[in-house]
């Protein structure tokens, strides 16, 4: 029976290692593939499908990419989510016997990328391992290999948090255990859109076992030491950038889930996914890439502690009142390449001579950096400085040892500084004296010969030779040189002391190649001695160009200093920071936000179109800003520390998981109403639209009484059910107010103002006509409400929307369901439900029952 060759026998012994991997197999100048790598390689690359014969009888699908442009390749693979396995030779082939041994060098996954244009210099590349407990929690633990940063926490048993975690720090990819539940496994993959991969925890690789024993909590030490042992089998390389793991709580920061971050669009923009447009890109006003990186970390983590916060805004309003200072640390912190991932290049040991260039010449700001912030004398920007290692030392070995241009290259030679090695400069001294002493030779021999056009040259088959037109061989006396090549219209000749300076010259110059590569190998080995040193440097750095952002958009936008009140939030001439910046030359109109004791919930009604949802995300974007450290768009604001903040805003279905825009209304409804506390903002837009009128307006009263009743958050809720104002009367902490619209020749005019008291009316049908919808359909619309509205002044009986109070509970319907009979043509289903409605114990009930049990019963009427 016909078997693979040798050759395809050790592909695939390789490849079975790497199954969901594309195997580039090192094949000469070629990463080949083959058998379905070939075919969906040759798909996603857009590269020729070839065949070769495989030892079996029968030719087998091949596809290569060569070895020289494999990076771009590799680069699109990775891009599309997929995994890349490097297979490189480990041995001579000279001194094989047989195949030539190979091995896999390297894994590259989407978490794993250490250079190339996915790549985003102020964004971090975040690999995440998921562990599951027993004990009702999650641990996730997050590395980005590029900067050696590592975290590790632990979350109560809702994967909700656990993807909140994921899209906060934009993970690429997650390593799970393959003995993870398959739908949870699906969810991440369809939910995050990331890469997922497995690793089963055995021994943690000794060189690495500081980095968890430091870790108390036998989960922690887990879900790292999945993650660090994940990295340790694909990148088969020195890890030694690799930060000690800093374990953090999510209750230490504002907790902002993530339907509320996407509604916000703190960091991108909803329909977009992009930056441009999101809170982030109002905000980036750094100048490092350490610095934008850990701007929108902050964005994703605003601050619970008062005095971290005021620590902050002290600083940003230092850095306002001295600008000229501000401008000149700009400037400086323009000349700092990014130290976090100049370090993670040199640790990989795939940095270059003009890397190092780079990192020199950021060191050299450090000095000037700190006299500067030194000198503010400020407590902040003291602790601060006191804190910067200026790695002097380093600077010297860089500036003695690396030439200022040095090629990309590091085994081509021209990257030592003359004078740092005495072997090398007598290389170069005769590799240099011996082209001079060349120089003089041509100069003798075309003055010997009287032939001014001859010349020695120079190729890497020939060496050096002493070349002669073919006009001019008369000239040459017989027997003067010795031939070596022939040519179209010249000779070439060598002499015999021509090819014995021509030994010395190459002999000098290879082993001057061979000297600088190991010198610049050694460099790179001190250099791995500073880089604990300077990732700490690093994030000095980013903190400094972070708040000096904040000083510099402040002054820009002209936003004010926040002050913290335990229960209060006053704004005054508040707005919204993103649509202010978008709308340009455009007036923006600025409004108060006013709650207090006897004042926690706004109930906001006003047209479509009048800013209703910009007045609340406004208040959210304020708080948000006031606790990352940064000034607010208003001209007055005192706020109070929200450790949470929810927002249902916006209409949309959840299509992979198969919800409704109802369903998952009513999901961010109750992650607010089950999680939040007093001290949280809520943000309701709208909710109750997705169903009948009666079941929305009940659900919308519903939770505005419970929120009331028994959170006492600071909420905001807009809607478009008037009847709902007439809750002012009854709920002593709740307030209508509405945004201002006036109507001039049947036309509305937003005013986009906000005021105490009900909105009249609603407007739709002039917003309909502003959308220029045919006229005559909004005249027909006109005749309708008329109609409408005529019916609704006569006599009627009609189902309330009772508040008790007494009891704290919630009834949905009138007591007397008679009426309902009378006013309803009722079928057999309607009456069994109203009969099974009769049973229902409605004290016995909390509010959460209250509204699952409403929804089951209209989705059987709909049925």
């Amino acid at each position: 029976m016909a078997e693979y060759t040798p050759m395809m026998q050790q592909y695939l012994a390789i490849k079975a290692d790497y199954k969901d991997a594309f195997l580039f197999f090192r094949l000469g100048d070629f990463y080949e593939m083959f058998f379905e790598d070939a075919v969906q390689a040759s798909n996603a690359l857009e590269i020729t499908l070839t065949s070769r014969e495989g030892g079996i009888g029968e030719r087998i699908p091949m596809c290569g990419v060569p070895y020289h442009a494999a990076q771009g390749y590799i680069e699109q693979l990775v891009n599309l989510g997929y995994k890349v396995a490097i297979c490189e030779q480990t041995e001579d082939p000279k001194q094989a016997k047989g195949v030539v041994r190979r091995e896999v060098v390297q894994l590259i996954t989407p978490g794993t990328v250490m250079e190339g244009k996915s790549l985003l210099e102020k964004e971090n590349n975040f690999l995440a391992s998921i562990s599951s407990f027993p004990d009702d929690t999650y641990g996730i633990a997050l590395t980005d290999l590029t900067t050696g940063e590592n975290r590790v926490t632990l979350l109560s048993k809702n994967i909700e948090d656990v993807f909140g975690e994921i899209y906060a720090n934009g993970v690429k990819e997650v390593v799970v255990s393959s003995s993870l539940e398959e739908d949870i496994q699906k969810q991440i993959i369809e939910r995050c859109n990331v890469t997922i991969s497995f690793e089963d925890l055995n021994d943690i690789n000794e060189s690495f076992i500081m980095l968890v024993k430091q870790l108390d909590d036998e989960k922690l030490k887990v879900t790292f030491g999945r993650l660090l042992q994940y990295l340790i089998k694909t990148q088969k390389r020195s890890l030694s950038h690799l930060q000690p793991v800093k374990v953090y709580s999510v209750n230490q920061f504002m907790k902002i889930d993530f339907f509320s971050k996407r509604n916000l669009e703190l960091t991108e923009t909803i329909r977009g996914k992009g930056k441009k447009g999101s809170l982030l890109w109002l905000l980036d006003q750094t100048v490092t890439a350490m610095g934008g990186r850990l701007l929108k970390q902050w964005v994703d983590r605003p601050l619970l502690n008062k005095a971290d916060i005021e620590a902050r805004l002290n600083l940003v309003q230092t850095f306002l009142d001295q600008y000229f200072e501000r401008l000149e640390l700009r400037d400086l912190l323009k000349e700092v390449y990014d130290l976090e991932r100049l370090a993670g290049r040199v640790a990989f040991g795939n940095v270059n001579a003009k890397d190092l260039i780079q990192l020199k010449k950021s060191l050299m700001q450090v000095p000037e950096i700190y006299k500067l912030v030194n000198d503010l004398k400020h407590p902040y920007a003291k602790s601060l400085s006191e804190k910067m290692d200026l790695c002097e030392s380093l600077t010297h070995l860089l500036e003695q040892s690396i030439k200022e241009n040095p090629p990309l290259s590091i085994k081509d030679g021209d990257i030592i500084n003359d004078g740092y090695n005495e072997t090398l400069d007598q290389y170069r001294y005769a590799s240099r004296n011996g082209k001079t002493w060349i120089a003089s030779l041509e100069k003798e021999e075309r003055e010997k010969t009287g032939i001014k056009s001859l010349k020695i040259g120079y190729n890497r088959i020939f060496g050096y030779y002493i070349e002669v037109t073919k006009a001019n061989l008369h000239l040459l006396p017989e027997g003067m040189y010795e031939r070596k090549q022939t040519l179209a219209n010249a000779e070439r000749y060598i002499t015999p002391e021509l090819k014995e300076k021509e030994t010395l010259i190459l002999e000098a110059e290879e082993k001057s190649i061979q000297l600088e590569y190991d010198i610049f190998i050694d460099i790179r080995e001190q250099v791995k001695e500073y880089i604990p040193r300077l990732q700490s440097l690093a994030k000095i750095i980013a903190e400094l160009d972070v708040l000096q952002c904040f000083a510099t958009v402040s002054e820009e936008r002209h936003y004010c200093k926040p002050v913290f009140s335990k229960n209060e939030i006053f704004i005054r001439d508040g707005r919204h920071p993103v649509v202010e910046k978008v709308m340009n030359s455009q007036e923006y109109v600025p409004n108060d936000c006013l709650m207090k004791e006897g004042r926690s919930v706004l109930l906001i009604t006003g047209p479509n179109m009048s800013g209703k949802s910009t007045y609340m995300r406004q208040v959210a974007l304020t708080a948000i800003l006031a606790q990352i450290g940064c000034f607010v768009p208003a001209t007055e604001a005192v706020l109070p520390i929200y450790d949470q903040v929810f927002t249902r805003i916006g209409a949309a279905d959840d299509l992979i998981s198969g919800q409704s825009t109802f369903m998952v209304e009513m999901l961010e409804a109750k992650n607010a109403i089950v999680n939040a506390t007093e001290n949280s903002l809520i943000l309701f837009d709208e909710i109750g639209r997705g169903t009948s009128t009666y079941d929305g307006m009940a659900l919308a009263q519903a939770i505005i009484e419970y929120i009331h009743q028994h959170i006492g958050a600071h909420t905001l809720f807009s809607t478009h059910y008037h009847e709902l104002t007439e809750l002012e009367n009854e709920l002593t902490n709740l307030i209508n107010v509405h945004v201002r619209a006036i109507e001039e020749n049947e036309k509305v005019v937003f005013l986009h103002k906000i005021k105490e008291g009900a909105a009249d009316q609603s407007y739709g049908i002039h917003v309909a006509q502003l959308a220029e919808l045919p006229i005559k359909l909004i005249n027909r619309a006109r005749e309708i409400l008329d109609k409408l509205e005529q019916n609704e002044q006569q006599p009627k009986t009609n189902v309330r929307l009772d508040h008790t109070p007494d009891t704290g509970q919630l009834s949905f319907f009138g007591e007397d369901r008679t009426v309902i009979k009378e006013a309803l043509s009722i079928s057999n289903k309607e009456k069994q439900l109203l009969d099974s409605i009769k049973e229902i114990d409605i004290l016995d009930l909390t509010p959460i029952e209250a509204l699952n049990k409403l929804y089951e019963i209209q989705k059987k009427l709909k049925s």
